[in-house]
């Protein structure tokens, strides 16, 4: 893949048209601490005669997603109604995920945000990373040692409580034990976040993909790849519903997490 300092841009105004609604902010409750970044995924499970069956999660890394109570900002454009309240809180929060094996990634269903918002009187108006967006195997084949243009949105800790979203540039290259690293800063707030390329398809056209979800460690930054992601998540026991609208599956969550926080 070759640099696309020209569409850099472009690249920006794709991501923020295409998946701006797709990010949504938390940390841990009642305290300035564990700030993160979630965002909304549709894994394409399988294409029936009926139409497309469609999984629906949160993603983020793993770290974060381990405390008992969180707290998300909810932005105006993520629910209709506007909501009045400006936080919501989850308890039992950590029970809530599946965590992807080593990887450093954990998932929610959607079921139960969706549920809460329904017995609200509202409902989620989210972008989501699809499938057509998620890097494939072949994507994250092309990433090599040199460093490429990438892009993390997330949202940033300032301190003030808002949580602004911010698309933060960076490079991302392939590591020597072949993983993905981030070069440069991760602010805080932004691990969790996803992590794009404008991948070229030559001329002046490229392909937004995202490679995958920005963790850290002690000594660098690292992103999860999508082909890693996407083999764990078939790996799950089928113990959750897709989202509303799409095809049907046994096992229901019943538990209700969710209180509104004002």
């Amino acid at each position: 893949m070759s640099d696309l300092p020209d569409h850099t841009s472009a690249i920006i105004d794709a991501i923020v048209d295409h998946v701006g609604r797709s990010t949504l902010p938390f940390q841990r409750a009642h305290r300035e601490e564990q700030h993160a970044t979630a965002f909304w995924f549709n894994e394409l499970v399988e294409t029936t005669s009926e139409g497309e069956v469609i999984w629906q999660y949160l993603v983020t890394a793993s770290e974060p997603a381990r405390v008992e109570m969180a707290e998300f900002t909810l932005r105006p454009a993520l629910c209709a109604p506007v909501m009045s309240a400006e936080k919501l809180m989850m308890l039992e929060f950590a029970e809530g995920w599946t965590h992807l094996g080593d990887l450093g990634v954990a998932v929610m269903s959607s079921t139960g945000l969706h549920a809460h918002g329904a017995r609200k009187g509202w409902h989620w108006t989210t972008d989501e990373i699809t499938d057509g967006i998620a890097a494939t195997e072949q994507d994250i084949a092309g990433i090599g040692g040199s460093p490429v243009p990438a892009y993390l949105l997330g949202h940033v800790n300032d301190g003030d409580g808002s949580r602004e979203q911010a698309v933060v540039i960076g490079r991302i290259k392939r590591s020597g034990d072949g993983g993905i690293r981030w070069i440069g800063d991760v602010p805080q707030g932004c691990v969790g976040a996803p992590v794009f390329i404008g991948a070229s398809l030559g001329g002046d056209s490229f392909k937004l993909v995202c490679v995958g979800v920005a963790l850290t460690t002690d000594a660098h930054h690292t992103v999860a790849a999508f082909d890693r992601i996407r083999a764990a998540l078939k790996a799950i026991p089928s113990n959750s519903t897709p989202a509303p609208g799409t095809g049907s599956r046994a096992g229901e969550q019943k538990r209700r997490w969710w209180q509104r926080r004002s």
